[in-house]
């Protein structure tokens, strides 16, 4: 995990995204929160299951169909798979430790 701070790339509306293998972060402070390390961890391990390429291609396909069903951009973001598993297990900092492979399919 390589971990770059600049406020610039983001939107405003996140502290941070992560690009395998890069993490970039809104502020300084972030490189000290461990449960936001662990969410962004969660994704980087995520990436790396789906071989990178095609994690994005599904995020978008799936950020895609629950807009439709909700039309509201962050109720949609929250509810990608990928999401509810890392915001449901950033505070189990031993997690990662004990998942399993695409762990993310049991939150479809």
């Amino acid at each position: 995990m390589i971990l770059i701070v600049n406020k610039k790339l983001l939107s405003g509306r996140f502290k941070g995204i992560s690009l395998w293998p890069f993490v970039i972060l809104e502020n300084e402070k972030l490189k000290k929160d461990d449960f936001f390390l662990n969410h962004e961890k969660i994704h980087l391990r995520q990436q790396l299951e789906m071989l990178v390429l095609f994690f994005y291609v599904w995020y978008a396909i799936e950020f895609f169909i629950r807009y439709l069903y909700c039309r509201d951009s962050m109720l949609a973001y929250r509810n990608i798979s990928f999401e509810r598993e890392a915001y449901r297990r950033e505070n189990d900092l031993q997690y990662l430790g004990n998942r399993s492979f695409w762990a993310f399919i049991r939150f479809l």
